[in-house]
């Protein structure tokens, strides 16, 4: 049986003991092989030559059961330690599961179900309620309710309607509609967040080069150890307990040293955590793109954030109505809107929009007529109207008290005026509306005791009036885009670890420059080279949750490697036989071999509970 156990179950460590023989390579599993084969060559030995050793050493201690149990023992271990890093890369199963075998694409004017990977750009595909959408795309016909839990963490199913942008691996959950392809295969968001979290969990945090390091010289220290712990029992044992026990304690010291000492939970201690990191943060829409930038940012101080898309929404919103006559509100924006919708400006569309989704009849306008710089005029039912900044009022003449603005200016708001030639009928107030989360989201990065500066190219009153509503705790204003990374700089030289977190357009250099660049993922491109992180969704709030996950995943390594260091330190000692001398016990390289099993499946297992935490 041992014969068996030995060469078919140990051969991995019978070739790690030849390699060392060969070629001076020692590794985890030499250890294990020198040990269980010298416990089995002396039992062989004493089994063929029993009469011939008699007189020297004592025949009835052989080691058959060391080389069968810590073989086994380590086998079973490797086999829970397996089974447990399954769970631990669950991630990337759970998302190749989201991802559709099939669509339905129209093909020569009839539905034709086809592989996913048989779908080509441009192809027009239906969904069906209840089904996967296969590849990204814009929808061209129909609406529908489409759960986007998987990209932007919300529970609730956002509305798609025609011009909507739809993504792979998402479900539609209502209606019927057909959609374009627009990206197909690798590229898809699905495929992006995927081969992000891939690359993320194969690559090495700087921590694991530690690790790798001491790994590489512990081997041959342990062969020294077992070696001199051999010799000490044969010279200094001899004396007191004679040649035959002495050899007998000193090989049980050997082989148990070398089992004990095996560094699988040090090898463990860092890749664990890390998948199990990443794989977490994927779930929750924090995509990272490697193990150093998790590990980086534990470490952050300082969080920098681009006011526009991140703070903000990052399109301009139609916020305050001010009806200064007669008219009903609805009214007054519908004229506004009925000229509006001529023009291509931003503010235009934040009107116009408004007036859609709030059913507001819009009219057609006659005689439209841009103004440069200042607004537009043109007739709606034949009545001639004017609309535009203060600048164009007071040019033509039109009574109004320009200081009425000046509160809503103060706030970072842009003023839209409707007026007569007469008379000012009223003002909207359009402006770029702080996101529902970013105050939250702010409060969770103080409550990490994080500071936060906010760069703003809004003048310094607007600037300050919105960082105070979100809580921020430093606001630069009247910022260019080639600014950003100067500041950046100036908080590095003043010895602040820095985070950056913008849109990753114009945002590009100082995402770079910052120890950890994140960017605000709202489009269907995640691969944003300068960025380390992506928060799916653009939903600032995932910031705090993020540095949260890398704190928590850095302690569950040092807590790690803390216990297979500590394992070791108190291990090789009593696999040598400090206690002998005081209590006459010896440790047994059976339970040697059960113990170091089991320090690679705890190792293991309190990687997982990193799971289980709570960002």
């Amino acid at each position: 049986l041992a014969t068996y156990v030995l060469f078919v179950v140990g051969k991995p460590y019978l070739l790690g003991f030849y390699r060392f023989l060969r070629y001076g390579k020692a590794n985890m599993d030499t250890l294990i092989g020198i040990g269980t084969t010298a416990a089995f060559l002396y039992s062989f030995a004493v089994t063929a030559f029993e009469e011939t050793l008699r007189p020297f050493i004592n025949v009835e201690y052989q080691y058959y059961d060391v080389t069968i149990v810590v073989i086994t023992f380590i086998a079973l271990g490797k086999y829970l330690e397996a089974r447990s890093k399954i769970k631990t890369g669950d991630a990337i199963e759970k998302l190749l599961n989201l991802q559709a075998k099939t669509a339905l694409v129209i093909r020569d004017g009839k539905e034709v179900e086809v592989s996913v990977n048989d779908v080509k750009h441009g192809d027009l595909i239906i969904v069906k309620p209840g089904a996967k959408i296969p590849v990204d795309g814009v929808i061209t016909d129909g609406s529908s309710f489409v759960d986007e839990s998987m990209v932007t963490g919300e529970p609730m199913p956002a509305q798609k309607k025609i011009g909507d942008s739809v993504v792979s691996g998402t479900i539609n959950t209502s209606g019927s509609f057909t959609f374009k392809a627009t990206k197909v295969g690798s590229e898809t968001l699905l495929a992006q967040i995927i081969k992000m979290v891939e690359d993320a969990q194969g690559s090495k945090a700087p921590i694991q080069a530690l690790a790798d390091k001491i790994s590489s010289i512990f081997v041959p220290i342990v062969l020294v150890i077992a070696f001199l712990a051999l010799g000490a029992w044969l010279i200094v044992g001899s004396q007191y307990l004679g040649f035959s026990q002495a050899l007998s304690f000193g090989l049980v010291s050997f082989v148990g040293i070398l089992v004990i000492a095996c560094p699988c939970a040090l090898g463990l201690a860092t890749p664990t955590a890390i998948i199990v990191g990443v794989g977490k943060g994927a779930k929750e829409g924090i995509l990272i793109k490697d193990a150093a930038t998790l590990e980086k940012l534990h470490k952050v101080n300082t969080v920098v954030v681009d006011k526009t898309g991140t703070i903000t929404i990052g399109k301009p919103t139609l916020v305050d109505i001010q009806n200064l006559s007669n008219l009903k509100d609805d009214e007054l924006v519908s004229i506004l809107t009925s000229l509006e919708k001529k023009s291509e400006h931003p503010i235009s569309h934040a009107i116009v929009n408004y007036a859609q989704e709030k059913n507001i009849l819009i009219s057609e306008a006659t005689d439209f007529e841009g103004i440069q710089g200042k607004g537009l005029k043109g007739k709606v039912n034949g009545t001639e109207y004017f609309v535009g900044n203060a600048k164009l009022v007071s040019d033509l003449n039109i009574p109004f008290d320009p200081a009425k603005l000046n509160e809503f200016t103060s706030q970072g708001k842009t003023p839209v005026i409707l007026a007569t030639s007469e008379k000012v009928l009223g003002f909207v107030m359009v402006a770029d509306e702080i996101k529902a989360e970013s105050i939250e989201a702010i409060k969770n990065l103080h409550r990490l005791g994080i500071k936060v500066v906010m760069l703003t190219g809004d003048d310094e009153k607007a600037a300050k009036y919105i960082g105070s509503l979100v809580g921020i705790d430093d606001v630069v204003a009247h910022v260019l885009p080639q600014d950003k990374l100067e500041k950046i700089k100036e908080l590095q030289s003043q010895g602040r670890v820095v985070a950056m977190a913008g849109d990753g357009v114009n945002d590009a250099p100082a995402l770079a420059q910052a120890d950890v660049g994140i960017a605000m993922g709202t489009g269907t491109d995640v691969a944003i080279e300068s960025a380390g992180i992506t928060l799916l969704g653009g939903d600032i709030s995932k910031l705090a949750k993020a540095i949260k996950l890398s704190k928590i995943t850095m302690r569950g390594i040092k807590q790690n490697l803390f216990w297979a260091f500590i394992y070791n330190i108190v291990g090789i000692p009593l696999a040598a036989g400090a206690l002998y001398p005081v209590f006459g016990w010896l440790l047994n390289p059976v339970f040697a071999g059960f113990a170091m099993a089991m320090s690679s499946v705890s190792v293991v297992s309190n990687s997982l509970r990193i799971k289980a935490k709570k960002l």
